[in-house]
Formats: structure tokens, sequence, C-alpha cells
């Protein structure tokens, strides 16, 4: 059964990531420039809001968070702070691209990715930020970087770009954050959904959440779709498993270009969802920096 825990209306919501010591989920709505903290407890949000894009979001080792905004990387040293540039600033003068999914493997590294607005023109890219402000790049030639998360041995690196309907799973090397061969992992069907943010349960299974497809999926770490949730709106963006028990998947979704039609049958699109798994998630990582 999925459950509305908050109508927030976000036009682009994405990016939860669950915090275990403060018991909150943070979350982002990237079109409005917003970082949310939610008590899934009472529903209660604060909201810091920032002058540009935020991609993504996870928390720091030390307290505070990193993020992915429009031209670089930044940190903030606990919540209402001012984000402080941190790393190159990568995507500086690239007008159509910023900065969009990441997330924190063992080694408290920072993988992140861009997007593009061309989609003619297949110029975003995926990279690893070290702790110590070094940016490399991992992967080229994307549209949309989405849907990174590390197997619970972190020896496999799940990826997405989206507009191909495709997720990879790429051999890593955990100690060096090296990426080795890539192999197709599951390719989604046309007209049924794109593959946009993920995360890895304790059993090592994908958890996916399908863009413009009602649904959020689970599959084998052989690639098979397991089990289907519907999702009550069209474009769910993002999963993760946190609570108490790491056994509630949270859910964001957008509620921005929609037609009326399409409006009046999701009133509450852009909303954050929860429903219970069987399976929990595996605490995430910090960032080191």
């Amino acid at each position: 059964m999925v459950d509305l825990l908050l109508d927030a209306q976000a036009l682009l919501g994405e990016s939860p990531r669950w915090h275990a010591p403060e018991a909150r989920l943070y979350w982002v709505d990237i079109d409005a420039h917003r970082i949310h903290r939610t008590d899934p407890a009472t529903g209660a949000t604060e909201t810091m809001q920032l002058d540009q894009p935020v991609g993504c979001v996870a928390p720091r080792v030390g307290g505070g968070l990193v993020m992915g905004l429009k031209e670089g990387c930044a940190l903030i040293d606990a919540w209402g702070g001012v984000p402080r540039a941190f790393g190159p600033a990568v995507l500086a003068g690239i007008a159509e691209q910023r900065f969009n999914d990441g997330c924190v493997d063992a080694a408290g590294r920072f993988w992140i990715g861009s997007v593009t607005r061309d989609k003619s023109n297949p110029g975003a890219m995926l990279f690893r930020l070290d702790p110590d402000g070094a940016l490399t790049p991992m992967l080229g030639g994307l549209l949309t970087s989405n849907g990174a998360a590390f197997s619970p041995d972190g020896r496999t690196f799940y990826h997405a770009d989206t507009p191909t309907h495709a997720l990879h799973a790429y051999a890593v090397d955990p100690a060096t954050g090296a990426l080795g061969d890539g192999r197709l992992f599951h390719q989604f069907e046309q007209g049924k959904g794109r593959p946009d943010g993920g995360t890895v349960d304790a059993e090592g299974c994908y958890w996916s959440a399908l863009w413009d497809g009602w649904r959020v999926v689970r599959l084998s770490p052989a690639g098979e779709i397991l089990q289907t949730v519907e999702m009550p709106v069209q474009r769910p963006s993002m999963v993760a498993l946190g609570g108490a028990d790491l056994r509630t998947a949270f859910v964001t979704s957008a509620g921005k270009d929609l037609s009326d039609d399409a409006r009046a049958a999701q009133p509450h699109a852009g909303g954050l969802f929860t429903f219970r798994v069987d399976v929990p998630g595996i605490v995430q990582p910090g960032f080191g920096g």
C-alpha cells in the first residue's frame, strides 16, 4: 500500500536520502532550488532555499551536506548554512547542463552526474568527487546521468542514462574507485517508463523509480523484475530505503509540465510517498570531505 507522506507539490522532487542519526529524510526540489528535511513521524518539513538548482544531496561524515549544484559541487557544515564551492566548477560555461543524480560509496567518495537539455548532443558525464576535492570523469556520452547506486559489497555500480531506457552495471574497485567493464543490467520497454533514481537493498536487489511509468520496480542482481509497486503519480523520480528498520521506501515525484487533464488524474503529483518493503535497505555512507 502506497501512502502520501507529504503533499509537497514539488516541481521536481528528487534525491531522497535517509539520515539515520537524525531520523530524517533529506530530499530536494531541483527546479524550486530547495533542500528539504522531513520528519516521517509527523511530516514536519524544514526547507533551505538556494539561489540555483540543486540536483542532489548526501550527508557528510562530519555533519552537514554535500550537494551538486548548477556548475559544481558544494558543502554546508550544518543545516541552514551557506553552501561553499568544493572541487572544480566543471560545468561552468555549459549553460545547457547542471548536476543531477549522485550517491556516496563506502570510501566516502561522491559519484555525481550531469544532465543536458540538448538531447541531440550526449555531452553529459558522470564524475567521482573524492574527499580531497579532486573531480574525476568516469563516464561520458550521456544525456541524463541517473540511478547511481552501489551493491552491498561495493563491487558493482549501477547507473542509468534515463532517455535510453537502459540500466547498466559496472565492475568497480572499492579501494581505488576505478570503474571496470560494464554490462546491460536491464532494458526497459519503450513507452512504459524510463529509469530515474534508484537504490539497493540488503539482498543486493536494485529499486528503480520509472519516470512516466507510474511505478517503482525491484530487480534481482541478475536484472530480473521481481516486484512492481504501482504509484499514484506518473513521474516517480527516486526511491530511498529508510526508517528505523530501513524497511520504509520513500519515493519523490515531479509535478511540473503536466497538462490540466494529467494534473486532475494525479492531484498529489510532486508529493512524497511511502510504502513498506520486506527486505531492508543498507545504511548509506557519508561523504568524507
